[in-house]
């Protein structure tokens, strides 16, 4: 099964509006049984499907905006159908990379922070300051982080997209720890009950409970976060005509990236032999 894993970066309550801060898909292997996520930068320009209409004929905007056009809020909704904004940026990573998804899941900011505090906050090692910041639990070392510091850390980008990517890796194998330890493990199904209403998915119910009941059998060292390697990207500026104005994107080989993707999506790849500073960036949760 592959998942569409979506941050939005809205500070309110509800999925209106916001653009995909985060964007993963996830492999689900219920064989092995094995998590392998892949992440993909938010400043690729794309063709998004469905908006043109809306943008005087503007078909290419970057992948993050895929989502805001597909939600409701503030007059947009140009894609129309229920799955919204997940279903648009899935579309997205279909027309351009290949990515075929089967169900989506997407968090805002708020819910996020309920969700590890529900869990009673994680624990991180930080390999460095974060972001400047003078907070004791955001220095170097291992902390406890309530659910408000653990979005900072995943959110933090002072050392650029792909650092952060590694931040997040850092909160999400805590947050997956945290869930599968005895004290919390036995509440699991009463929490995907609390946080059905606060998430926007076309997961049922009883899916989400496969899949909770799934992770429980699932080894720590089976669950692992993949981005693509840095060197396929270079930082570059095109003009947008929907801001007018010259804006930051990641240029890239798009048939490379389709050609990882169809290997992620098949079990392929990644090679685990690949990981280093030439290859791709991997992150295991031990």
């Amino acid at each position: 099964m592959t998942l569409l894993l979506i941050g939005s970066d809205t500070r309110g309550a509800g999925y209106t509006w916001g653009l995909s801060d985060v964007m993963r898909i996830a492999r689900v292997d219920f064989v092995t049984p094995r998590l392998t996520l892949l992440d993909f930068p938010r400043d690729l320009w794309v063709q998004i499907p469905e908006i043109s209409d809306n943008l005087n004929g503007q078909d290419h905007e970057k992948l993050n905006q895929a989502y805001l056009y597909g939600n409701p809020g503030d007059g947009f909704k140009y894609w129309d159908d229920p799955s919204a904004g997940p279903g648009l940026l899935a579309r997205t990573l279909d027309v351009n990379f290949g990515a075929r998804i089967d169900h989506y899941l997407a968090v805002n900011m708020q819910t996020f922070v309920r969700m590890v505090d529900a869990v009673g906050g994680v624990d991180v090692t930080l390999s460095e300051r974060i972001g400047g910041s003078h907070n004791p639990d955001l220095q170097e070392g291992t902390h406890h982080l309530d659910g408000a510091e653990a979005l900072i850390v995943a959110r933090n980008r002072a050392d650029g997209v792909f650092s952060r990517g590694q931040e997040q890796d850092l909160v999400l194998c805590a947050l997956q720890k945290k869930m599968m330890s005895p004290g919390v493990l036995a509440d699991v199904p009463e929490l995907i009950h609390a946080f059905q209403g606060s998430v926007q998915t076309d997961l049922s119910p009883a899916l989400m409970a496969q899949l909770a009941c799934l992770a429980t059998q699932m080894p720590r060292q089976n669950v692992a976060l993949y981005s693509f390697p840095e060197k396929l990207f270079a930082g570059t500026r095109v003009y947008d005509p929907v801001f007018q104005k010259d804006v930051f994107i990641w240029d890239a080989d798009f048939l490379v990236l389709r050609s990882y993707v169809g290997q992620f999506q098949s079990g392929s790849w990644p090679d685990t032999s690949e990981a280093g500073p030439s290859g791709l960036s991997a992150s295991f949760c031990q």
